[in-house]
């Protein structure tokens, strides 16, 4: 109140500050853990706004992107969380609010959703997808990261030395369970990694919960197998049991006496295949001598060798053969020239002047003879011609037909009389015969065939 009784405001700026304050001073809402659905969540620029909420209240909330950099899982709407944090008053908008330093999973699938994160992470990072090494065949020196008192090294002892004796296993200590047991692990994968004359390296532990087998699913395991200069085995619970180690190994063993048994060769069945692959051997090269000695016999025995010129007969054939053949095509290459070089002189014999004169002369006399020929020819064959005209008149002649005892009747006038019917009785006739002609009158005509019969 003033001196004169009436009210101070304030601003609503000094109210903000003082109730901000307030919240600031209070020693339970500088450092609460919460849980709560994550709601509302909207990412910016890095630093993530959302709400916790549970069945009867609701707080905003936000976190720095440096502090959630740190987060392992991916954060999403409906997530249960676990935030710590301090509650503070936000002087723009008056509203108070939840920074939240840590994010955790809330729950049993906690840890689940950690593994799914860290997973996705690295796969993205192609932390999985690398070279895996093949394991050696014959490793003298074993080395096995794992608790020095459980049933895991007696396992891989007892299995290596009934496989091979002569292997050596080396022990690198390590806690495998607990929040010290990711250090432990990555120091001993160290202490490994530089560890003379290892041949090949085995990580693991026995069965037990998903806590339990957590430390190898830590980001910081995973990254130091990455880097191991050997090839690795992983051996990490049951066969059921899969962990981001054995992801990122080389080799995943279901067992550590799996794992025994990968690293280690069997040398009982070594020593068998040696004994068959000698026997095999050993045949083959009995074989091959046998064969060898047959060979050599038979060379030894081989006409070819006691008769040495055999060897270069049917060479020397051969030789002769294309002897012959040369001077063959030698010959034939020289008349072929002799007759192009005659021809080309009788081409040019033919082109001078005289020689030309004398082929025309040569040639026009020529013709003539062929001329005259032709002619003498035709004229034969029109005389020939001529003759069998004659011939074939003289076979059409009528006086032939008068002198084999035939006549013909013409009338006064010269007609020949053909037909009976071209008679008038009584009509004057001429009888033409061979020697000869004879007049005589027809009386009375008659119809009818030669032999007499009547026409009808």
């Amino acid at each position: 109140m003033t001196e004169t009784g009436r009210p101070e405001y304030l601003t609503v700026s000094a109210l903000t500050e003082y109730i901000k304050r307030k919240f600031d001073a209070d020693p339970y809402l500088g450092r609460i853990y919460v849980t709560g659905e994550v709601s509302n969540y909207r990412p910016r620029s890095g630093n993530q706004y959302f709400s916790l909420k549970d069945d009867k209240a609701k707080i905003n909330a936000m976190m720095f992107a440096r502090d959630f950099a740190k987060v392992a899982f991916p954060v999403a709407e409906g997530m249960q969380v676990a935030a710590i944090g301090r509650v503070s008053l936000y002087p723009p908008s008056g509203e108070y609010q939840l920074y939240v330093d840590e994010l955790q999973p809330a729950g049993v699938g906690d840890l689940y959703v950690r593994f799914e994160a860290l997973k996705k992470k690295l796969q993205t990072e192609g932390l999985f997808a690398r070279p895996k090494r093949p394991l050696p065949s014959f490793p003298r020196r074993i080395g096995v990261i794992t608790s020095p008192s459980g049933a895991v090294i007696r396992d891989i002892l007892t299995t290596a030395a009934r496989r091979d004796p002569l292997a050596q296993i080396v022990l690198f200590p390590a806690v495998v369970q607990g929040d010290a047991a990711a250090s432990s692990l990555v120091q001993q994968l160290r202490q490994a990694y530089i560890h003379p004359n290892l041949d090949v390296l085995i990580i693991g532990r026995g069965g037990g919960s998903i806590e339990d087998l957590w430390p190898f699913n830590e980001e910081s395991v995973a990254r130091t197998m990455a880097e191991s200069p050997l090839p690795l085995i992983s051996s990490v619970g049951h066969e059921t049991d899969t962990t981001i180690a054995d992801m990122v190994a080389d080799v995943r063993a279901a067992t550590p006496t799996a794992a025994a048994e990968l690293a280690t060769p069997n040398v009982t069945d070594l020593v068998l295949r040696i004994r068959q692959a000698a026997n095999t051997l050993q045949a083959t090269m009995q074989r091959r001598l046998t064969d060898t000695r047959g060979r050599v016999q038979q060379l030894v025995t081989a006409p070819v060798l006691r008769q040495p010129e055999r060897l270069y007969a049917l060479q020397t054939q051969h030789l002769d053969n294309l002897q012959q053949r040369l001077i063959g095509t030698t010959q034939n290459r020289l008349r072929q020239a002799e007759g192009t070089l005659a021809a080309a002189n009788q081409r040019l014999w033919r082109q001078t002047p005289q020689n030309r004169v004398a082929l025309a002369h040569q040639q026009a006399a020529s013709d003539t003879q062929r001329l005259l020929a032709a002619q003498k020819a035709l004229l034969q064959q029109h005389r020939q011609t001529l003759r069998n005209g004659e011939h074939a008149l003289d076979l059409l002649s009528p006086l032939r037909v008068l002198d084999r005892g035939y006549t013909y009747v013409t009338a006064a006038d010269g007609t020949v009389i053909q037909q009976v019917s071209g008679v008038r009785p009584p009509q004057d006739v001429v009888l033409h015969f061979a020697d000869g002609t004879a007049t005589a009158q027809i009386t009375a005509t008659k119809k009818g065939q030669p032999n007499g019969n009547e026409n009808k």
